[in-house]
């Protein structure tokens, strides 16, 4: 037993490590950070918007924005120690409840930049980005990154 727990806390923290090291991303096809990409195909669009517009995809996003809002106001509204990753994943949420279809990918600094990458499907979507993502507190500067690409077909 004296050697069992060591072996199972050192398994926890190295695969608590190897998870970390994933950028946030609205979507599992999104592209790795300064990845060139292709345009989705139409099927793949649709399933995306589908499931970024289905009412229990959209009601768990905004429930899981509207709690980290409730827990930074009640912190006092600082968000001079947030991490950047807890930064990336708020701004991907606000991104994939907001621009459904698009293939996004979020990385963010502790510095409070977050840079967006990848392909929307309208410029109206691509115009949205950044205000959306400056809303997330914490949020100073956003770098776009991403390009309009239309489903084929």
């Amino acid at each position: 037993m004296k050697k069992l727990t060591p072996f199972l806390i050192s398994c926890v923290l190295l695969f608590g490590a190897a998870a970390c090291d994933n950028v946030a991303k609205t979507d599992s096809d999104a592209p790795e950070p300064g990845e060139v990409t292709e345009v989705p195909t139409p099927a793949q669009t649709q399933g995306a918007k589908e499931d970024g517009q289905s009412e229990v995809r959209r009601d768990q996003l905004n429930s899981d924005i509207r709690a980290r809002e409730q827990r930074d106001q009640a912190a006092g509204g600082v968000t001079t120690d947030r991490t950047a990753e807890d930064l990336a994943s708020e701004v991907r949420s606000k991104l994939e409840a907001n621009i459904p279809g698009g293939k996004l990918t979020v990385k963010g600094t502790e510095e409070g930049t977050v840079t967006v990458s990848g392909t929307v499907n309208n410029q109206d979507q691509l115009a949205k980005i950044q205000p959306l993502a400056k809303e997330i507190s914490g949020v100073k500067n956003v770098i776009v990154n991403a390009v309009v690409a239309p489903p084929q077909g």
